[in-house]
């Protein structure tokens, strides 16, 4: 029986799929693009490439979860428990990188009685995320300390030297991705304050973030990432002073995005015709305009000069010239994220890079009255491969690849929905990612107060 069928040829399944490969398994790869897979597997001799649209067949779905031990979702994450329902009942494992979902959820004690495991959140946000913060978290209360804050951000970005746009952002993967996640709630604890963030607000909640980690100094801003309270009960700690999830931009990012959704061109309603219209039409159409004065018009929307930054890095992506929204959009998210994918790509030799930085801070002794706190940075810069993989698809596609060969390898016993958060699961994997040279680095320091920031 073949081992893995992964679905989905995307920008990180070239990483997945090799390191699968080059460990022994045999891999079907599915994709709604046949040649999209085929150019993946590039003629290996233990991969097939195969055709499936999961909407549109799903007999073929199931026939090929069935036909072996274990699937990978690298789909739109609306479709993983479409796959893991499959999964559950055909007694098959389970792989993908994304948040567990409440349909995913619902499924833990239906697999568990199925002997399955359904593995979720081993990318890199989520994922590596969770494993190294596991592993700070749990190295404290072995030593019984309490964590009183928890602070952790993470964006994946161009490197310094291929950051050569106005927006200071390229896709390593889904645009439509990225541009949904602005549109996000956050609920978090800051400062001993718990907040909640509306979507339209989420941009006005951005914070100065320095990232020092040795030869690589970084000057970004951060805004909150959903709900990070639901992880006090995921990690175990309950941080009196703040908790807090956030992902990292460069300067100037947020602001634009924050102007987009202002302009109305994040709108995901489906209608017809939009594929006739020019990206100057498709603006004045979300202004309510028509396009002869659609720069001053936009700029009177967001009440901005018509030669502010924001208008220019607007100008520059096209959004107000005569270049035809692309065949075939359905929506004006859709015709944005088609503009983006093409003008804000990395160019040949090019890098991307990922950072995460966790910040706790560590009390041991209160009860003793023998106080000593700590404060923990523990960051991870990582660059992409020049004309090879990027950050992104190695970041995420190499801790989930691990996560199926664990448990494909009986190494990984644990059934029912599962996130990495213990030992059985980070620890492995964490050991793996340094030898494939992605790595963290921790520095603690002992400091006089219990609160530094």
């Amino acid at each position: 029986m073949p081992d893995v069928v992964v679905f989905g040829a995307g920008l990180v399944a070239p990483a997945h799929v090799r390191y699968l490969l080059d460990h022994g398994f045999s891999v079907t790869l599915a994709d709604q693009e046949l040649s999209r897979a085929e150019t993946v597997i590039d003629g290996h001799p233990n991969a097939n490439a195969v055709q499936l649209d999961v909407c549109a067949d799903p007999s073929f779905m199931h026939k090929l979860i069935a036909d072996h031990q274990l699937a990978v979702s690298l789909l739109p994450y609306v479709f993983h428990p479409r796959v893991a329902e499959a999964c559950v009942g055909a007694g098959k494992h389970m792989v993908t990188t994304s948040y567990v979902s409440d349909a995913m959820r619902d499924l833990h004690e239906r697999a568990r009685a199925a002997g399955v495991t359904l593995l979720n959140e081993i990318g890199v946000d989520p994922g590596i995320d969770h494993m190294t913060a596991m592993k700070v978290i749990d190295g404290a209360r072995n030593n019984k300390g309490e964590v009183t804050s928890f602070i952790s951000y993470c964006g994946g970005l161009p490197a310094p030297n291929s950051n050569d746009n106005p927006f200071g952002y390229k896709f390593s993967w889904s645009p439509k991705g990225v541009l949904l996640a602005g549109k996000n709630a956050a609920h978090f604890r800051r400062d001993g304050v718990e907040e909640e963030i509306a979507p339209d607000d989420l941009f006005n909640n951005t914070r100065p973030i320095s990232i020092d980690a040795g030869k690589t100094q970084l000057e970004l801003e951060g805004y909150p990432n959903r709900d990070s309270l639901p992880y006090q009960e995921v990690y175990g700690i309950h941080p009196k002073n703040d908790m807090f999830r956030g992902t990292l931009r460069y300067p100037g990012w947020c602001e634009t995005i924050k102007a987009i959704a202002a302009l109305g061109l994040l709108d995901e309603k489906e209608e017809d015709g939009l594929d006739k219209l020019t990206f100057g039409e498709l603006t004045a159409r979300c202004l309510g305009k028509d396009a002869t004065n659609v720069i001053e018009d936009a700029a009177k929307q967001l009440s901005i000069d018509v030669d502010s930054e924001i208008i220019r890095r607007l100008d520059w992506l096209g959004l107000f010239g005569d270049d035809q929204v692309p065949k075939g959009a359905r929506s004006v998210i859709d015709a944005l994220a088609d503009r983006m994918a093409t003008v804000m790509c990395y160019s040949s030799g090019q890098q991307d890079m990922l950072v995460l930085q966790h910040q706790f801070v560590v009390e041991y002794g209160r009860e003793s009255n023998e106080l000593r706190v700590e404060r923990i940075l523990s960051t991870m810069i990582d660059f992409g491969v020049p004309n090879g993989d990027s950050s992104m698809a190695r970041t995420v596609g190499l801790p989930s690849a691990i996560g199926a060969r664990l448990i494909l390898e009986g190494r990984i016993v644990s059934r029912g929905v599962l996130v990495p958060v213990i030992p059985e699961i980070y620890e492995p994997v964490l050991s793996e990612l340094i030898e494939l040279g992605i790595t963290f680095e921790e520095r603690t320091e002992t400091i006089g107060c219990d609160r530094v920031w």
